[in-house]
């Protein structure tokens, strides 16, 4: 008889099975981990204390800063067992090393095929991944071996070049893309300038990585909304990052990413590291199952979101994060109006006549956040600077300043000669 699969258990199986793991990882970090054992006799921690999850308000927390200061000391294995070296991207400051181990490595790969199950994937499936493979970019080959244990085929186009994509769509008619949001909107408006029927390819899916595609209630956001009016394709939203080595994916309903319970415990926390309700903001810190090389203990992400517990059509007895609703560094505060970098992304989004945009944040002469907008437009006209300026002094209340740049000199901003994905927001505050 096969076994349920976890996400499908009961509540009190799936809290019973993490409350194990959880156990196993404590005594593990005790035993291997030099950051941790050091954090647990400076903060006098009976480990033997921690057996619910309602016990982990007893441990402290871990930060990025601790990870980016003592990055060798949350190594918890011999560096001869180390198989791959990864880095997260630093959006939120300097990039870190994980380091994975083989074990780490099937784990992430079986995280991966999790995610691709859960977006309605299957054997049968061709993906055509659209990003990039190299660059110490974790999700690359996380994707690539997820799709190789569900047994569906691959095709490593890598990042940008519309013409090549839709090449490749037209030889090998994948079912499956996986790639930006915003590159989706280059791949549509390129077929539109090609005279190529979008709606008669093979793409029925869309697996969305590094950028929103819904709003905090889990409806489409303008950018959402922009891909599935001009493509009949079902979109599956993901969240994830280098440090968790997991990913919270969409089933069909929508409704948010489903926790891998398995692999991750997740706590949603206050400015006072308390936990939060359903339905309301906080900081994601995680606590990675299973893993061997790096493995974390209430490490807070810097991410904003909230998490949704109702039961879900699909049947998952999991919790289900929401979009990111921000990033606890990148808050601005300007002019008095508080604004994430999210919150401009659709608003810009909106704006028919903006191609591409880039926003900075810097620091002005008095200490406080100025915002500059790096815009491209269709139309370059004196009349068409003004309606977006006064769009989007209508829709924030305040005036960032604004750069109008030609399609080049957007490319040059958000690409260099190290990232992995276009880069939409650059802070610079001191």
């Amino acid at each position: 008889m096969k076994e349920t699969p976890v996400p499908y258990k009961p509540k009190d199986e799936i809290k019973k099975l993490q409350e194990k793991k959880l156990q196993q990882l404590i005594q593990y970090l005790n035993t291997h981990s030099p950051f941790y054992k050091k954090l647990f006799v400076q903060h006098s921690i009976d480990i033997s204390a921690v057996k619910t999850l309602a016990d982990l308000i007893k441990l402290p927390i871990t930060t990025k800063d601790d990870l980016q200061t003592n990055n060798a000391d949350f190594l918890c294995v011999d560096k001869h067992r180390i198989i791959e070296y990864t880095a997260t991207s630093g959006t939120l400051g300097s990039p870190v090393s994980i380091a994975l181990t083989e074990n780490d490595l099937q784990r992430l790969a079986y995280n991966e095929y999790n995610a691709f199950i859960t977006a309605d994937g299957t054997a049968k499936d061709i993906y055509q991944l659209m990003l990039t493979l190299d660059r110490q970019f974790m999700a690359g080959i996380a994707y690539y071996s997820g799709i190789r244990k569900m047994g569906g085929k691959i095709i490593r186009v890598g990042p940008g070049v519309p013409a090549l994509q839709w090449e490749c769509i037209a030889r090998y008619e994948p079912t499956i893309i996986v790639a930006v949001p915003s590159f989706i909107l280059k791949l549509i408006q390129h077929a539109g300038q090609h005279h190529i029927d979008i709606n008669s390819t093979s793409v029925k899916k869309a697996v969305c990585i590094g950028e929103n595609i819904r709003n905090a209630g889990c409806s489409l956001n303008i950018l959402g909304k922009k891909i599935t009016e001009a493509w009949n394709i079902q979109l599956y939203s993901t969240y994830a990052s280098t440090e968790m080595q997991t990913a919270f994916t969409e089933c069909s309903a929508g409704k948010g990413g489903h926790l891998q319970p398995e692999l991750i415990i997740v706590e949603l926390l206050d400015e006072n590291n308390k936990p939060v309700p359903a339905h309301t903001e906080g900081e994601v810190t995680i606590t990675t199952l299973g893993v061997e090389g790096m493995p974390l203990l209430r490490y807070k992400t810097g991410d904003v979101c909230m998490y949704f517990d109702e039961p879900c059509s699909c049947g998952r007895n999991t919790l289900r994060l929401s979009p990111l609703l921000g990033r606890k560094k990148q808050m601005i505060k300007f002019k008095g109006t508080t604004l994430y970098p999210a919150a401009l992304f659709d608003l810009l989004n909106e704006i028919e006549e903006v191609h591409d945009y880039v926003v900075e944040v810097s620091t002005n002469e008095v200490g406080l956040d100025e915002v500059l907008l790096y815009i491209h437009t269709a139309d370059e006209s004196a009349e068409s600077y003004h309606r977006i300026r006064s769009y989007i002094q209508a829709k924030l209340r305040v005036s960032p300043f604004i750069h109008y740049v030609s399609e080049e000199a957007i490319k040059e901003i958000q690409f260099h000669e190290a990232s992995r994905k276009p880069i939409k927001f650059i802070d610079k505050r001191k």
